[in-house]
């Protein structure tokens, strides 16, 4: 039945690529494209005709509106819509600016569809899709409201810096520490957490509300 399916929306600036996603996601049953859109202007436009998706793929680099200022509108103006970030590299600095304007995970470009599918049905049922960023643990404590591990003073405010646009070396120097030390209290983070990146901390914070933005 057409109800049970995940309303999807598209936007991204490069047309071969949208259109390519959304032939790709056409496919799924699970799944309907409600539209597609270049930037988060036609966005804007393209919500007041189409019916209201579940989950909106946005990419972050893009003219008149990017990701960053759209999803921000998003978040402001229709909460209940999931933003899967869709990103080309590995960016820390990039993904992290998304999750603080909203978005609730990010997938490569490069993913397989198969992969893809997975992060709208996860991001649509859990509301964060979780990936390598972090592991079950972050839905368990958010769903459970478990108080999470303990962490030292100094932990923290790492864990508050890694939430900045500071690159490591940077955070040392803010902390008076080493690299080598800040390299200690990541890695204590990540067994702590069961994380493996830094954009994982981000949203592990953020979900927690750790820090607010």
């Amino acid at each position: 039945m057409a109800t049970d399916k995940i309303l999807i929306a598209i936007v991204d600036d490069h047309t071969l690529f949208r259109n390519g996603v959304a032939g790709l996601m056409s496919e799924f049953d699970e799944l309907q494209v409600v539209f597609e859109a270049e930037n988060g202007q036609q966005m804007q436009y393209a919500l007041a005709k189409h019916a209201l998706p579940d989950v909106m793929l946005m990419d972050i680099n893009m003219p008149v509106m990017d990701g960053y200022e759209t999803t921000a509108w998003l978040k402001k103006n229709y909460p209940q819509v999931k933003v899967l970030a869709l990103s080309m590299f590995e960016d820390d600095k990039a993904v992290i600016k998304m999750i603080k304007n909203g978005a609730s995970g990010y997938v490569l470009k490069e993913s397989k569809p198969g992969e893809l599918l997975d992060a709208i049905k996860t991001i649509h049922t859990k509301g964060v899709y979780i990936n390598d960023m972090v592991s079950g643990k972050l839905i368990r404590s958010v769903a459970d409201g478990d108080d999470g591990p303990d962490f030292t003073k100094k932990e923290l405010e790492f864990l508050h810096l890694c939430c900045s646009e500071l690159t490591y070396k940077e955070i040392a120097d803010k902390m008076f520490v080493s690299p080598r030390t800040v390299d200690n209290y990541r890695e204590a983070l990540f067994l702590k957490l069961n994380l493996k990146s830094r954009t994982g901390l981000v949203l592990y914070a953020i979900q927690n509300q750790i820090f607010t933005f």
